[in-house]
């Protein structure tokens, strides 16, 4: 019996409070309205970004169901939707695309105006949720939700990709390889034969690593105080790799000292931290170096540095999802996935039912797992 136009109950990942485990609930997700598009989720990642949600670092209103990186397929669209049919494959996007604001229009902008990244409402454009639990109303997350049997997505956030593209595969696609191998191609636009440093090889900062390869770079320095994920970064392109722990001097200093004094040409800050964030500026080339913020910092962060770090001519800019056009590049990726011209199986550590969430964010918060995938 077709579920189109009516209300579907299904399990969610709800988080209720930071700081607290996830319970999986029956809640009810009403039909998508006008422009919008109702999607049952195949397959979700679990991302950084969902961890600040859990530790209470990123401001967001309560109760809330995260989850940004996911494969699904279309159940049903609301009035108008042409992007998309129902049982097509997609990607839900947890940065649209509207194509009509100036970002949009502009080829270097991709930061959305629909947005829900710079004040993060949990809400559709009209200001309601389709989600809601015994009556009460329960928000999305950065224009997605993916930690649901169905979530709903205006069609300005989702994509339609290969019917024949692996769920558990292709999911980081939604954003961890996005953003780290964008960040490397579109963002700082690495050279062939230039040196880079990666600080953090998580999920995102082992895609940049491979963005850096894929770009030329001859020499990719791999930053973290976990030894155990050296080998994996070295296998996707990280040429040696560094523990800031083995050494008494700031890690800025130790990347200067390996590059004879003059920096690399890029370098880039994956952990959301502001103190790595300045290490590595401060790592990069003081003339032409380039570094690129690519991690997450907690709401109430600030940062304060030195002018000197700029004034010489370093570049310090920051990069959302890889600098990437979500609508128009996430497909192509998935082309180039399956067309064989990278891989993703090295990323994804795990895959578990969707009921075990929360040992999957214990996987992560243990660093056991560079990703971590759900599926239904």
């Amino acid at each position: 019996m077709s579920t189109a136009g009516k209300v579907i109950k299904c399990k969610a990942a709800v988080l209720w409070e930071p700081k607290k485990p996830f319970s999986i609930v029956e809640i009810e997700v009403a039909p998508p309205k006008a422009h919008e598009v109702r999607v049952k989720i195949l397959a979700t990642g679990i991302c950084g970004s969902d961890d600040h949600i859990v530790s209470g670092s990123l401001k967001v209103n309560f109760p809330i169901i995260p989850g940004h990186e996911a494969v699904g397929v279309v159940e049903s669209i609301g009035e108008g939707v042409t992007c998309v049919k129902p049982g097509d494959k997609v990607i839900p996007l947890c940065l649209p695309q509207c194509g009509k604001c100036i970002p949009c229009k502009n080829p270097e902008g991709n930061l959305c105006k629909k947005n829900d990244f710079v004040e993060i409402k949990g809400l559709m454009y009209d200001g309601t949720s389709r989600f809601s639990y015994k009556g009460k109303l329960v928000h999305s997350f950065i224009s997605s939700s993916t930690f649901t049997e169905y979530t709903v997505l205006h069609e300005d956030s989702v994509t339609k990709i290969d019917p024949a593209a692996p769920p558990e595969k292709v999911c980081p696609i939604g954003c961890a390889f996005s953003t780290g191998y964008g960040a490397a191609i579109k963002s700082a636009k690495v050279k062939p034969g230039s040196s880079c440093a990666v600080f953090g090889l998580g999920g995102v900062g082992l895609s940049v690593v491979m963005g850096c390869k894929a770009a030329g770079a001859s020499r990719i320095i791999g930053i973290d105080i976990n030894k155990d994920k050296f080998p994996l970064a070295k296998e996707l392109g990280a040429t040696e790799c560094v523990n800031p722990l083995d050494f008494k001097k700031p890690i800025n200093e130790v990347v200067l000292d390996m590059t004879d004094g003059e920096g690399v040409d890029y370098s880039f800050e994956v952990i959301g931290r502001t103190d790595t964030m300045i290490a590595a500026l401060a790592s990069c080339n003081l003339n032409y170096g380039t570094s690129v913020v690519v991690g997450v910092a907690p709401s109430a962060s600030e940062i304060t540095f030195s002018p000197s770090l700029l004034f010489t001519g370093r570049t310090w800019k920051g990069s959302v999802f890889g600098g990437l056009k979500s609508k128009d590049d996430v497909p192509k990726l998935v082309s180039e996935f399956m067309a064989k011209k990278f891989v993703l199986d090295p990323l994804i550590s795990h895959v578990l039912p969707f009921d075990q969430i929360n040992e999957g964010f214990e996987l992560l918060h243990k660093g056991k797992s560079i990703r971590c995938v759900l599926v239904f």
